[in-house]
């Protein structure tokens, strides 16, 4: 037979105490005298019994909890800033709960009310829609920290944490545009995203800066996994005329490009030279290797987290706006191409 648990009603039992001095002699509040202490302890630790911390802490407001809500905890570049703020959130003595939104804003809406209940003191997050915020704008208005990740949100006075999307894109489609491809195809993302309208806008002012006119037929939309980037892609090199150049928004959808093209019998870069935004662990193992627009993803987690911890700290003064650069990582995956 399974023995239950042991109560504090059991606790107060064997040593012979009211259930509230119990309570107090386990919990350190109120006065209870050493001998009766003693006692109380002596029997909790006889009926291996083991109060629920976590209710006590919540309900007194004392519980060190800080909430992240990120856009997929799937996409490699989530999962690492994810990572990052655990590790400084233990180093400072707190604990990290963690919500993913899937990109849909009512999936953010319904996690951020779910987070507020259990007495959170900070968050950071990356806002799904830019427009639709009045969830992160009362969290403003009520003084509950919050720092933003890759993203901003319309009219939201807030510490944020952001790269250079569009400066970046631009950096890639210009590199294209400098080995001599006019159609250079875009897999892009929902234009609900902060970070795919910047990158977008980096795309379309490297074509206008390089005398392209945009062409939609070398845009192909596709939500951020694999498996959509690989049909968004299939679509986009089934014209008669398909690229001979593909920029990607980001690293999911860089593999799923990799998929579809090899499953076309399109090479890499013979038949199509490729850059993807953001660098991944298998850049490096393909051959060839992949040329991308890294961003400084080990510094943006930490970055956010201390930005976080400062104001729970009490540091007041103006929103911390940081915004760090991109680097374009040349290697073999983009040829040369006579313009035509």
């Amino acid at each position: 037979m399974v023995r239950k648990p042991a109560t504090l009603k059991d606790v107060a039992a064997l040593a012979n105490v009211s259930r509230a001095t119990a309570a107090r002699a386990l919990n350190s509040y109120g006065y209870v005298g050493d001998e009766t202490a003693q006692k109380v302890q002596a029997a909790a630790e006889r009926l291996g019994y083991r109060g629920n911390r976590l209710a006590q802490a919540l309900r007194s407001g004392q519980f060190p909890l800080i909430g992240c809500i990120i856009g997929d905890i799937q996409n490699p570049f989530f999962a690492r800033i994810a990572h990052d703020i655990e590790v400084v959130a233990r180093e400072l003595g707190h604990n990290l709960v963690l919500g993913s939104s899937e990109e849909d804003l009512g999936q953010e809406i319904s996690l951020l009310a779910s987070l507020r209940s259990l007495s959170i003191r900070g968050f950071i997050v990356a806002p799904t829609s830019s427009a639709d915020n009045a969830h992160l704008q009362s969290l403003v208005a009520e003084h509950v920290p919050l720092v933003l990740i890759d993203r901003v949100a319309e009219g939201l006075d807030c510490d944020s944490v952001l790269v250079d999307n569009e400066g970046g894109a631009r950096k890639a489609v210009e590199y294209l545009i400098a080995t001599g491809h006019r159609r250079i195809g875009l897999l892009q993302d929902d234009m609900r995203i902060f970070t795919s309208r910047e990158r977008m806008s980096g795309y379309q002012k490297a074509l206008a800066a390089g005398g392209i006119a945009p062409d939609e037929r070398m845009v192909s939309v596709s939500q951020s996994t694999v498996e959509h980037a690989v049909d968004a892609t299939i679509r986009l090199f089934s014209q008669k005329r398909p690229p001979t150049a593909l920029f990607t928004v980001d690293s999911l959808m860089t593999q799923g490009a990799l998929l579809a093209l090899r499953s076309m019998g399109i090479s890499i870069p013979h038949n199509v030279s490729l850059i993807g935004f953001d660098d991944f662990n298998l850049a490096t193992f393909t051959d060839p290797q992949i040329t991308v627009v890294s961003q400084p993803v080990s510094e943006i987690g930490r970055t956010a987290a201390r930005l976080l911890f400062d104001r729970l700290s009490g540091k007041g003064g103006p929103a911390q706006k940081i915004r760090f650069e991109t680097k374009l990582i040349v290697r073999g995956s983009v040829r040369g191409q006579n313009p035509s």
